[in-house]
């Protein structure tokens, strides 16, 4: 008998412990939550001035020259790049985004524009020696 009355008082000990514990986190998250509340402000409660300093607009393609590739947009930020590619014939500037804002071998590039590997190396370092004298040129 007198282990049972023992064994409920400890069962009992330990669900006041328990209790205890999610009262004071309970007041512990209250707190908190308040204490954010007192910090935190409504997007309607804010000025039109405060509104306008957290608003931000990306920048990625303004100013950039953008060529189409693929059906892909390439924007090149860079305006002597951009110019000179730009003189270079369709065809070849082409190959030379492809080659470096796609990452892609010549084997590829040939693949896609249904021409032989060798054509396609040519003609990309061909260009890039055209760009390269241009760009020295400026």
């Amino acid at each position: 008998m007198e282990s049972r009355n023992h064994k409920e008082r400890i069962a009992h000990i330990f669900d006041s412990y328990c209790k205890r514990c999610l009262k004071r986190n309970t007041l512990d998250l209250q707190r908190k939550d308040k204490k954010q509340y007192e910090r935190e402000a409504s997007f309607s409660e804010l000025s039109a001035n405060e509104l306008a300093s957290l608003a931000v607009e990306d920048e990625y393609f303004r100013g950039a020259y953008v060529f189409d590739v693929l059906g892909e947009s390439v924007g090149v930020t860079d305006t002597d790049l951009a110019v000179a590619l730009d003189k270079l014939p369709a065809d070849r500037r082409e190959i030379v985004l492809m080659s470096f804002f796609f990452d892609m071998t010549d084997k590829e590039i040939a693949d896609k524009l249904n021409m032989a590997r060798r054509t396609v190396a040519y003609r990309r370092t061909s260009s890039l020696e055209k760009l390269k004298k241009f760009m020295e040129s400026e």
